[in-house]
C-alpha cells in the first residue's frame, strides 16, 4: 500500500534565454521591502501548496512548481508572478533557502522491488524511510488462523461508496484507481474515513497461514485527523474479476502509454460506480501495522477480508503488463509482528476462514 506522503525534492529548470544576464544592483529601501516580501510570498506558497521544487522555466518573472509523490515529480498547477526587477533575486534566495534544507536531508530516492532499491534497502533510499528499516509495526504480515482472537465487540465495517470521476494511473510500480470528489465513506471503530484510492499488488502482501495468493487489492481511506484505514481483499485463481473485466480496455491502452521515472500515466475512466464494492462484510481480520511501500508509516488500521475473491490470469497478466521491470512483482515481504494482536470479526460465530 502507498500514500501520497511529501518529501523534499528540488527540480530547477533552465530558462530558454541563456544569453539572459543578470545585474547585480543596489537596490534602493523600497526595492529591498519589494525582495523580501516577494521571497516571503514565494516561501509561503510552497509551504501552502506542500510542493518540493521551483521551476524557473521560460519565463524571468513566474515561478512555477513541481511536486513529487512516491519518488515521482511531476508538475504542479500553480504558479507565482513576480515583476521581473527582483524575481531573479526572489530565485536565488529561494535557491540557498531549498538547497540548504534539500542537504540538510537525505534526497529522496526511488524504490523498487529487487536489486538495491528493493524493500531490504528501502530504509537506507531516504532518512524518510526510517520506518521501512526501523519500525516494529510493520505491514504486510502472515495471519496465523490458530493465533487469531476473535473479538466479539468488534463491529461489521460499513462501506457507503457511490458514483465519482476516476483515473486509472500507472505510477510504474501499481497500477490504481485514483478518485475525484468525496466517493464515499468507511465506517470502522466508530470513525469515518473518506475513500480515497484504489491499488493492486501482486502477488499478495498479506498471507494467510503462510499461503500467498496471487493478487491483493488495498482500498485506502482517510480519516479527517490523517490517520488511515486500508480495506485489503484476496484474490485465488478462477473466475475473472468483475471490475478489471470493466476496465480491461483501459488497462491495455493504460500500457501502452510511456511511464518515464519522473512521470505517471493516466488513463480517464469518466464516471465510475463503486457501489457493487460494498458487499456485506461476514468475516474480517483487524491489525494495526504500517504502509507496505515507503515512507512505511504506522499506525494503519488494517482490514483483511475474509471472503477470498477471484481472478484470472490474463487480468493478473493485464495488471502487470505496465509497470517497470523491477515491480512487476510487487509485493513486500511478510514482516514480523513483534506482540502485535490480530483479532476476527465473524459474524456467523466461526473461528475459520
Amino acid at each position: 500500500m502507498w500514500l501520497n506522503k511529501a518529501q523534499r525534492v528540488l527540480v530547477i529548470g533552465v530558462g530558454k534565454n541563456h544569453s539572459q544576464r543578470f545585474e547585480e544592483t543596489h537596490p534602493n529601501l523600497a526595492e529591498k521591502f519589494s525582495l523580501i516580501l516577494n521571497v516571503a510570498i514565494l516561501l509561503w506558497w510552497v509551504r501552502k501548496k506542500h510542493v518540493h521544487g521551483i521551476n524557473y522555466i521560460n519565463h524571468p518573472s513566474r515561478f512555477s512548481f513541481v511536486k513529487e509523490e512516491r519518488g515521482i515529480c511531476y508538475p504542479d498547477n500553480s504558479a507565482v508572478t513576480m515583476t521581473p526587477t527582483v524575481s531573479f533575486s526572489v530565485f536565488a534566495i529561494a535557491l540557498l533557502i531549498v538547497g540548504t534544507s534539500a542537504n540538510e536531508e537525505q534526497v529522496l530516492g526511488i524504490f523498487g522491488y529487487g536489486g538495491k532499491n528493493g524493500p531490504d534497502h528501502w530504509g537506507e533510499l531516504s532518512s524518510k524511510y526510517s520506518s521501512c528499516s526501523n519500525g516494529k509495526w510493520q505491514s504486510p504480515v502472515d495471519i496465523v488462523k490458530d493465533k487469531v482472537v476473535r473479538n466479539k465487540n468488534m463491529k461489521p465495517l460499513i462501506r457507503d461508496y457511490g458514483p465519482a470521476n476516476a483515473t486509472l494511473v500507472n505510477n510504474g510500480f501499481n497500477i490504481a484507481i485514483n478518485f475525484g470528489g468525496h466517493l464515499g465513506v468507511l465506517v470502522a471503530d466508530g470513525k469515518n474515513f473518506t475513500f480515497k484510492h484504489m491499488h493492486w499488488h501482486s502477488p499478495s502482501e498479506h498471507q494467510i497461514d503462510g499461503h500467498r495468493f496471487p493478487v491483493e487489492m488495498h482500498m485506502v481511506h482517510e480519516a479527517d485527523d490523517g490517520s488511515f484505514a486500508v480495506v485489503s481483499t484476496l484474490y485465488r485463481y478462477g473466475d475473472p474479476d468483475p471490475l478489471l473485466s470493466k476496465i480491461k480496455g483501459n488497462l491495455d491502452e493504460l500500457a501502452k502509454e510511456k511511464c518515464a521515472e519522473h512521470e505517471e500515466a493516466h488513463i480517464p475512466l469518466g464516471y465510475f460506480n463503486t457501489r457493487w464494492l460494498m458487499r456485506k462484510t461476514r468475516k474480517y481480520y483487524r491489525y494495526y501495522g504500517s504502509l507496505t511501500t515507503p515512507p512505511c508509516t504506522e499506525k494503519i488500521m488494517w482490514n483483511i477480508l475474509g471472503k477470498v475473491r477471484s481472478i484470472s490470469k490474463d487480468q493478473i497478466e493485464a495488471l502487470k503488463k505496465p509497470l517497470v521491470s523491477n515491480c512487476k512483482e510487487n509485493s513486500r515481504p511478510v514482516r514480523p509482528l513483534n506482540g502485535r494482536l490480530i483479532e476476527l470479526y465473524d459474524e456467523l460465530g466461526g473461528k475459520q476462514v
